[in-house]
């Protein structure tokens, strides 16, 4: 259980893997707040204290950058959500994405974020070099592109200026892009619980050109090795590699 917390995950998601992984051996499971008691009550030293620093303190909440309306016509013939495929509302295909940028210090870094709307498999987009569309549409493509066909369906992103290019995405990287209503977050849920849970990792203020790739690859390994609830406490790493050999 503490290497678990070490790993960031959350009491919930342990006591769901306990379950998950001995079904028939209830003398293995522990309730949630039992692991919250041993972390917060001074007890006998079930669990080191110093384990808290590990759980998620909070979601960080994004606020509008833009006055109303200063998107208008940013992005030309961009295709609404509306008309995204059913199959991707429902979550029952896998291959449906969904996108957004993570911005840094002062505004002026970036990365970019990619969450599997049925698994929850997320992947991290390193923009070293800015987050203006020149920059954004090679970056998804890339990292995309790195995905077998079977998984590239659909990707929904906000009406962000940095997606202007998103034809060069859609053709690039053979998947169908949509935008969400304005000021709708919800319509991407799935990303935006994720880049909350990334703040543990980067939190406000943090300088993305500072950070490496090959660190960004490391903590989508670790979101991917959280079990989620919505999963029934699987992973999604285990979730999309099911997937991978069907």
């Amino acid at each position: 259980m503490q290497d678990d917390l070490t790993r960031r995950y959350s009491p919930e998601q342990i006591a769901g893997r306990l379950r998950r992984q001995f079904p028939d051996q209830p003398e293995m499971w522990v309730s949630t707040e039992t692991i919250y008691q041993s972390l917060y009550v001074q007890s006998r030293g079930a669990l080191n204290r110093e384990l808290t620093k590990h759980l998620r303190t909070g979601r960080a909440l994004r606020k509008p950058g833009r006055t109303t309306g200063q998107r208008k016509n940013r992005i030309l013939d961009m295709v609404n959500i509306a008309e995204r495929p059913a199959e991707a509302d429902d979550r029952a295909v896998p291959g449906h994405w969904e996108g957004d940028l993570v911005i840094g210090k002062r505004n002026a870094t970036a990365i970019g974020t990619l969450v599997e709307r049925t698994t929850g498999f997320a992947m991290l987009v390193a923009l070293p070099d800015g987050y203006k569309p020149e920059h954004v549409a090679p970056a998804l493509t890339k990292k995309i592109q790195t995905l077998p066909d079977a998984l590239r369906r659909s990707l929904t992103w906000d009406q962000g200026p940095e997606m202007r290019d998103w034809k060069q995405v859609r053709v690039d990287e053979g998947i169908e892009v949509f935008f969400c209503d304005p000021h709708a977050p919800w319509q991407r849920g799935s990303n935006e619980n994720t880049n909350g849970l990334l703040r543990q990792y980067f939190p406000k203020g943090t300088d993305f050109n500072s950070v490496t790739e090959a660190q960004l690859d490391a903590v989508a390994d670790e979101l991917n090795d959280r079990p989620r609830k919505r999963l029934a406490f699987a992973k999604p790493i285990e979730e999309i590699s099911e997937l991978l050999l069907q």
